[in-house]
């Protein structure tokens, strides 16, 4: 199985998996990373270190952060990357986590599931637009 993280400023990834869960039950080979204020950027690449450590006899390892270019990902980039085998990607939302999540019981190839990850987190941003249904009155006045 492909590992999972999931990593964001504040309480994101926390977050995250608590909606996760009561969703979708408690994921396996998963870890959450936050990052709080009073974190340094050292603490957080400590704590991404052992959730990397903590997922090394899985298939590959897929990071989940919030945004791009922020610590949690520029973080999980560099201690990830050298490692091989590891994604990280940015713009993390719940549909997308749900869909990674379940699709990692049949999707082996870490590319595959990045990709769907990425799909799956663009089509999900929707926006809702109100069109008034308009009543037209018969012509034969029925």
């Amino acid at each position: 199985m492909i590992g999972l993280i999931v990593t964001g400023h504040g309480n994101f990834a926390t977050g995250l998996t608590s909606s996760l869960k009561l969703i979708a039950g408690d994921p396996q080979n998963y870890v959450a990373v936050d990052f709080p204020q009073e974190y340094s950027v050292e603490d957080l690449e400590r704590e991404l270190t052992k959730a990397l450590d903590s997922l090394k006899d899985c298939d590959g390892i897929l990071v989940l952060s919030d945004l791009g270019g922020g610590s949690p990902f520029k973080t999980a980039v560099m201690v990830g990357y050298p490692r091989g085998n590891v994604e990280v990607l940015a713009g993390t939302n719940l549909p997308m986590l749900i869909e990674v999540n379940m699709g990692r019981s049949f999707i082996e190839d870490l590319g595959a599931l990045t990709e769907m990850a990425m799909n799956t987190g663009k089509d999900q941003v929707v926006r809702y637009e109100f069109k008034p249904v308009i009543q037209e009155e018969s012509s034969d006045g029925i």
